[in-house]
């Protein structure tokens, strides 16, 4: 990691933290995601040689620690105490961002993988009751053998399937890429899609009802965009003195 070749805290705690990459391997971290193919799974486009060098880096500097995994063949990956007080300054950035960065979606930034993994990693399991319910969605403009999700809840677990897990589907969801991703970002609310057709959901009332629970929306997704108000005149449009 480069340095700024100062004393300043600000500055030590900046030569780690502004690595690029460095604030999206704690926030997969700080999700829940363990071993090293869920963490690159939230980092689609950090290479895999990239991740493994960015994790023995945060290792040595405290933040991360390596643990042998219950089959002893491989390895997970866990945040000290030092790394867990990383996470409130990735909140506060993804409120900021949430704040003064809102903006279209881009065509490079409607990636279905980022979208199923924050969903896997974000939702509550535990909004329909600890019975196995089962919920489908379906992301209409989407190739066939990407197009739809099954996350099976149960007892407050959750699993995710790529394929049908066989039993009874209890709730089916249906919209556009770009849609969903509004929905789990907060763009849009979720009733105002659901009224809108913005988001088609299909299933018993109680379980509607719960939808909201379920996706579990957090500080970032419940932050409003700032008003900026009325945008500045250029200074090549200002009135010329006489």
């Amino acid at each position: 990691m480069k340095g700024y070749s100062q004393f300043c805290p600000i500055a030590k705690a900046a030569e780690i933290f502004c690595e690029r990459w460095t604030a999206l391997v704690i926030r997969n971290l700080g999700a829940g995601a363990e071993r090293f193919n869920d963490i690159h799974r939230g980092v689609p486009h950090m290479s895999a040689t990239l991740l493994t060098r960015r994790l023995r880096q945060l290792e040595a500097e405290g933040l991360v620690e390596r643990r042998r995994s219950s089959t002893g063949k491989s390895w997970t990956y866990h945040l000290t105490e030092a790394g867990t007080e990383f996470l409130p300054l990735v909140g506060a950035l993804g409120v900021w961002g949430q704040r003064w960065t809102r903006r279209e979606l881009e065509e490079g930034e409607l990636d279905l993988g980022l979208l199923i993994w924050g969903l896997e990693y974000s939702v509550d399991p535990s909004a329909f009751g600890p019975k196995r319910h089962v919920l489908r969605l379906d992301v209409s403009d989407q190739p066939q053998h990407k197009r739809y999700y099954w996350f099976v809840c149960e007892k407050g677990q959750l699993d995710l399937c790529v394929s049908d897990p066989g039993g009874e589907t209890d709730l089916f969801l249906r919209a556009t890429l770009e849609n969903v991703i509004r929905v789990y970002r907060g763009d849009v609310l979720l009733a105002r899609a659901i009224e809108n057709g913005l988001l088609m959901v299909d299933g018993p009332p109680k379980l509607v009802r719960a939808l909201r629970r379920w996706f579990n929306f957090d500080q970032m997704a419940r932050t409003p965009p700032a008003d900026r108000g009325p945008a500045r005149p250029s200074v090549l449009a200002l009135p010329q003195k006489e």
